[in-house]
């Protein structure tokens, strides 16, 4: 078993990577989830490397990589696969976990031809809203990473397990620790934004759908969409396992993972398996946990999801989209349900005009423009709207320091009446988005 570990500072579109396994072997590729490192996977690597060269990265800002943020899903994945082209290789197998897995299923929708075989861990077509996650990057940016390091073993693993593995507790807390602030910010956005559901049809190759039974972040029911959207789809559940079910479940893991590769492996004799060069052997993994039986797979059902639908160019639908993106799902779907037919054309002309035409334009970035308005809503003495673009506000990247600074910039051009009222309506808002989960 051989190791290597690469990365360039210099060069962003590149990932830092390591090998392990047989240098004319298949390659199989392995990707992490948010707030981790590769070695998430070291429980699984004396196993696979016997019969694949397996190739895995860490995302940007983690484990000790540049901290070059990428802005969505499929950035990642392009970043990935330039790491690859840069190696030689082409075709190849890919397994995932949470956000390892969205990168895997993107792959899959965009490059087909380079996805030999697919594995999604722990993963969804679209993880829970976009408003959690803009809110994780909230609490993140105002309290640093400590609040997500803090509730990591909770969201990871069982209560059995963390009562009897505090060492590997410690291990998880450590690596959410250590990841760049600004790369998980990113990172959640980028899952924000992510929804395949409507594309889950076109995921042409043989699929391994594996969900930890007790996973409270990406159960087992987004599990069963995965499994009815993609027509060659399998799902195994793994009994005793939550989220991270490749720690908490080593064996079981491996022995799914072994047995899908080896029977779901697409081939294509167009494109050679590339030799990569021997490397140093890794650092020991974690003693495993005592392994189970996993439960059999279930078949797949037909039905799936129609195609996906091509992005619409009107000003409407992209004002709906960033409109959700700045003041979130919950506060539009809320002005949603209360217009009616009185309402609904001046909701239409908001929605058009200010968010399709205004806020879409490139000339100020978000940031920008929420400084902008949240003076213009005190000058104007409009304090019914400063609540929800104080939240549009703090999703757009200003820290509540900075929401300070200009409410108190707004006092000596607009008035100490107005600014009063403002920081009133201002700090409730912040405590209520920026307090981290107990």
């Amino acid at each position: 078993m051989w190791e290597r570990e690469r990365v360039s500072e210099k060069n962003v579109e590149t990932l830092k990577y390591c090998v392990d396994g047989p240098e004319d072997a298949p390659v199989l590729v392995i990707g992490p989830s948010l707030g981790t490192t590769w070695h998430m996977w070291d429980r699984q690597i004396p196993e696979l490397s016997q019969h694949w060269r397996v190739f895995r990265y860490d995302l940007p800002g983690h484990g000790g990589a540049p901290a070059h943020a990428a802005a969505s899903v499929a950035e990642l994945g392009d970043r990935l696969l330039a790491t690859l082209d840069g190696l030689g290789i082409q075709r190849f197998g890919y397994a995932g976990c949470s956000i390892g897995g969205a990168i895997g299923a993107d792959l899959a929708l965009r490059h087909p031809h380079r996805v030999a075989s697919l594995a999604l861990v722990a993963s969804s077509p679209r993880f829970g809203t976009a408003d959690e996650f803009r809110q994780r990057g909230v609490i993140v940016r105002t309290n640093g990473l400590e609040p997500m390091a803090r509730t990591a073993p909770e969201r990871w693993f069982t209560p059995g397990f963390a009562a009897a593995q505090p060492a590997i507790v410690e291990w998880a807390v450590q690596m959410v620790r250590t990841t760049d602030p600004g790369c998980y910010i990113a990172a959640c956005e980028a899952l924000a934004a992510f929804d395949i559901r409507g594309a889950l049809d076109r995921i042409g190759v043989p699929t391994l759908v594996l969900v930890g039974a007790e996973d409270q972040v990406t159960g087992p029911a987004e599990a069963r969409t995965l499994v009815a959207g993609i027509p060659d789809a399998r799902l195994a559940l793994v009994p005793g396992a939550s989220h991270l079910a490749p720690v908490e479940q080593p064996a079981a893991v491996s022995d799914l993972l072994l047995t899908h590769f080896s029977t779901g492996w697409q081939q294509d004799t167009s494109a050679a398996i590339p030799v990569l060069p021997h490397v140093a052997a890794p650092a020991a993994p974690t003693a495993p946990g005592a392994p189970i039986v996993p439960v059999a797979e279930i078949p797949p059902t037909t039905a799936g999801p129609g195609p996906l639908t091509p992005a619409p160019d009107d000003r409407y639908e992209q004002g709906t989209k960033v409109r959700r993106e700045v003041l979130g799902d919950a506060h539009v779907d809320a002005v949603n349900e209360a217009a009616d037919a009185f309402t609904e054309d001046f909701q239409e002309l908001v929605t058009r005009y200010a968010w399709g035409d205004v806020w879409s334009r490139d000339g100020l970035d978000r940031r920008t423009r929420s400084v902008i308005t949240l003076t213009a809503l005190v000058a104007s003495g409009h304090l019914e709207g400063l609540a929800a673009h104080t939240r549009a506000a703090l999703r757009n990247g200003l820290t509540p320091a900075e929401i300070g600074e200009v409410l108190l910039q707004t006092a000596v051009y607009c008035g100490v009446p107005a600014a009063g009222a403002a920081f009133a309506v201002a700090r409730k808002v912040i405590q209520e988005e920026t307090t981290p989960p107990r």
